[in-house]
């Protein structure tokens, strides 16, 4: 007389649903593995390379107009041009979104200038040009008075900015975007004899900037 062995439907049920979540188990920890290397890789080669920021320098900044029409209303003119470097040997960048303007005294005397977008080789320098405008921009009641301190003195101190992203280009591989401040300043001789209503005020030259990236 043989013996007949029979599972209940619930022993059957168990089985099914650990052997379900002990195949998920190990399709998890295999895609946490992949991401894992991918991502220690990708870090390995950002420390063997480790970029470093690019380097930007004032090569002239001239002033065609700087007066005042009203008592707290500004027109301005300035002339920019930039060098940029790329100083890594195997990475490239690429510059998206690019925008100057300039201040005095804290307060932004231009409008924001658009810079076509870019991309810089290695060890690549390029030559950039903006030309900086503003008409009828408000000011602080005390610029007029800081604007005649400053041809008093001779001379005039600007801050020239640029701001925008960057994205670095290893082979293949492009990073995602990294904001970025460039801050220029530059010195000018601003003497009794540059009047404002001059067609050319003052010029500067060779001052290097800072980065923030």
């Amino acid at each position: 007389m043989s013996q007949v062995l029979s599972k209940s439907p619930k022993h059957c049920a168990e089985k099914q649903s650990f052997t379900i979540d002990k195949s998920y188990k190990k399709l998890f920890f295999g895609f946490s593995s992949f991401f894992t290397i991918v991502l220690a890789f990708i870090f390995l080669i950002w420390l063997t390379l480790h970029p470093s920021k690019p380097r930007f320098s004032l090569t002239q900044a001239d002033i065609y107009q700087f007066n005042l029409t009203r008592p707290s209303l500004l027109n301005s003119s300035i002339q920019l041009t930039l060098l940029s470097q790329n100083p890594n040997k195997r990475v490239g960048i690429y510059y998206d979104e690019l925008q100057a303007y300039a201040s005095y005294k804290g307060q932004q005397i231009t409008v924001d200038t658009y810079i076509p977008p870019f991309y810089q080789g290695h060890e690549e320098t390029n030559l950039l040009t903006a030309f900086l405008q503003g008409d009828a921009l408000p000011v602080a009641p005390s610029f007029g008075y800081e604007v005649g301190r400053d041809q008093s003195a001779g001379r005039m101190v600007l801050s020239l900015k640029v701001i925008g992203k960057l994205r670095w280009k290893v082979g293949t591989w492009v990073s995602g975007r990294y904001r970025f401040n460039v801050n220029c300043v530059s010195v000018m001789a601003f003497g009794p004899n540059a009047a404002p209503i001059s067609p050319f005020i003052g010029s500067s030259r060779g001052t290097q900037c800072s980065t923030d990236v």
